[in-house]
């Protein structure tokens, strides 16, 4: 049994992993570089679920199968929905969708995470392609762009040593603090500084004229559209200066700049068009197509990688998804009843669901409220096969241990193909399938095969070659007296709803509220109280709450972003009440 595996977990950085004597390692070749992070160093100190259950009580696992089977036989078939998440990124999670789309049930679309991003790169560049790590590495400066590398990519820091750091983020994160320089914006203003850098490239004479002329004519009318923008009145707002401005053209100056983009720039109505307005920026820099230049946000991980799944159903919003409308739920690998917004509305639309079933490894809002529970395998007890959205390496998941917990994703599908008369290929056939689209690069690392390093080389693949501008954008809005911008960002602690989770609001001390005491936060959808931390990293027009602290999505809407189908979890202004 070979050693080597890789960490199944939503993360950029999607480590390969040896587990040897009953410890997890990282593998010192490629960007894993021998650490792991917290998560995957004190995994299996997590208490996971160890025993089916119905109704609360206790029951074998050929119980709960035949339990699961029953509820499937009797529900209609559109009356049965597949909820599934990313509690685990391996392809071999998809076997279920596999199932329950070839029985003529229901899945789900949309995103609670990148959808509006992805959006805004699709239509400017025509595909989304990706910086990978290993290109990043390369840069001579890079700007973290509502990135938190040290919370959500550690594996990054090692490859930046020595490199000029620009930091674009509403909050002074551990990068801003040691940031050549830091540009502290106001929440939901993205689009606009990234419209003025642009502009004032421009004005200084500092586009990259010939990049332009072949692969962005059009750019004379997106400067125009820039014109729109008040300048002096926008950056008041913003709470900058046109020294930030200033400051961040003069770093990037004819230098091979990395944009490395976080997925909390766009959760916004409009995200699609902050990600394309980045975009743009890097385009008259004539960044795309160059060694050690670009714009990394999340690649698309199963890019080049044809999947033997059937998935061809109806499918009904993941965002905002009418539980109620359901008379049988099965969710696996998320944990909707708290990571979905809109929390109080997620539980009165569930609580009609008939038969809500769960398939995970940990205890959360969501497993309290099944009738059915079923433990999955850890990723060290099955075989998978991984591919990233931050680089290019393709991972095989070795089986480590046996285990008499639980069922992998592949058995539970097995059973209810085989009790449905729906055809399903071996497991080993279907990990030889994924394993046939990577290749040994000369490094030795194994990636995925037809991937570019180096992207739009040739141009973008949009119908002529050319990168297409926004053509219009939203003026932008102040916040309501009295109110603040939400902000929900990932954890060092936590990631979503998994490990250790947080339990405070985070205000600037210029609230005169003390740590400790105990204050409601109120939205137009619900309120949460909890316990108050002061940060000076944070503006004072600005609540930090951490994404996974229970409670959280009670303030935030189930509306979509304007394009992308995703969740607006940034988009949400909240009151603060000392006294209730």
């Amino acid at each position: 049994m070979t050693e080597y595996t890789a960490c199944p977990l939503d993360c950029y950085d999607a480590c390969e992993v040896v587990y040897k004597d009953g410890t997890l390692k990282g593998t010192a070749n490629g960007h894993t570089q021998g650490f792991l992070c917290p998560h995957l160093n004190h995994y299996e100190n997590f208490e996971r679920i160890s025993a089916p259950r119905y109704k609360g009580e206790v029951i074998s696992l050929d119980k709960a199968l035949k339990k699961l089977k029953e509820i499937i036989e009797q529900t209609p078939k559109h009356q049965m929905l597949h909820y599934k998440g990313h509690g685990n990124f391996g392809l071999m999670q998809d076997v279920t969708d596999h199932f329950f789309a070839s029985n003529d049930n229901i899945l789900t679309d949309g995103s609670l995470c990148d959808g509006a991003g992805e959006a805004g790169i699709l239509e400017g560049r025509g595909s989304n392609k990706n910086m990978p790590y290993s290109e990043i590495e390369k840069s001579d400066v890079i700007i973290f762009w509502g990135r938190n590398p040290h919370v959500t990519s550690s594996h990054l820091l090692p490859l930046i040593k020595d490199k000029k750091i620009i930091v674009i983020d509403p909050v002074k994160t551990q990068i801003a603090k040691t940031a050549d320089y830091h540009v502290q914006l106001k929440p939901h203003t993205d689009l606009y500084f990234a419209m003025l850098l642009t502009r004032f490239l421009h004005i200084e004479g500092s586009l990259d004229e010939e990049y332009l002329q072949e692969y962005a004519s059009e750019f004379e009318d997106y400067y125009e559209l820039t014109q729109g923008i008040r300048i002096k009145a926008t950056l008041d707002t913003m709470g900058l200066s046109l020294g930030d401005i200033g400051a961040v053209l003069e770093l990037v100056k004819d230098q091979k700049v990395a944009i490395v983009c976080g997925v909390g720039i766009q959760k916004y109505s409009d995200g699609a068009d902050i990600m394309r307005a980045i975009d743009a920026f890097a385009v008259t820099l004539g960044l795309f197509g160059k060694e050690g230049s670009g714009v990394a946000y999340l690649g698309d991980s199963k890019e080049g990688i044809e999947s033997p799944f059937n998935t061809k159903s109806k499918k009904v919003s993941k965002v905002n998804t009418p539980f109620d409308e359901f008379e049988s739920v099965f969710i696996q690998g998320a944990n909707p009843l708290a990571q979905m917004p809109d929390t109080i509305r997620v539980q009165n639309s569930i609580y009609h669901t008939k038969n809500v079933v769960y398939f995970g490894l940990y205890e959360n809002e969501t497993s309290e409220r099944a009738d059915l529970v079923i433990p999955a395998k850890t990723f060290l007890e099955k075989d998978d096969v991984r591919a990233s959205y931050g680089h290019n390496t393709l991972s095989v998941m070795n089986k480590q241990i046996e285990s008499e917990i639980g069922i992998s994703e592949y058995e539970l599908a097995k059973y209810l193909c085989d009790a449905f008369g729906i055809d399903l290929k071996s497991e080993q056939e279907y990990l030889e399938h994924f394993k046939s689209f990577g290749v040994v690069k000369i490094n030795g690392v194994f990636e995925v095969e037809n991937r570019e390093h180096i992207s739009y080389q040739e141009g973008f693949d949009t119908d002529d070659g050319e990168f297409l501008f926004l053509e219009e954008f939203d003026v932008l809005q102040d916040i309501p007296e009295g109110n603040f911008h939400l902000i929900t960002p990932k954890s060092a602690q936590s990631l979503n709803s998994q490990f250790n989770r947080e339990n405070y609001v985070y205000l600037n001390s210029s609230h005169q509220i003390n740590d400790g005491e105990r204050v409601k936060i109120i939205s137009k959808n619900g309120e949460v109280v909890l316990e108050v931390k002061n940060s000076e990293d944070l503006r004072d027009d600005t609540v930090l709450i951490y994404s996974g602290t229970p409670g959280v999505n009670n303030l935030t809407s189930s509306r979509h972003s304007i394009e992308g189908k995703s969740a607006i979890f940034q988009e949400n202004t909240v009151s603060i009440v000392r006294d209730f």
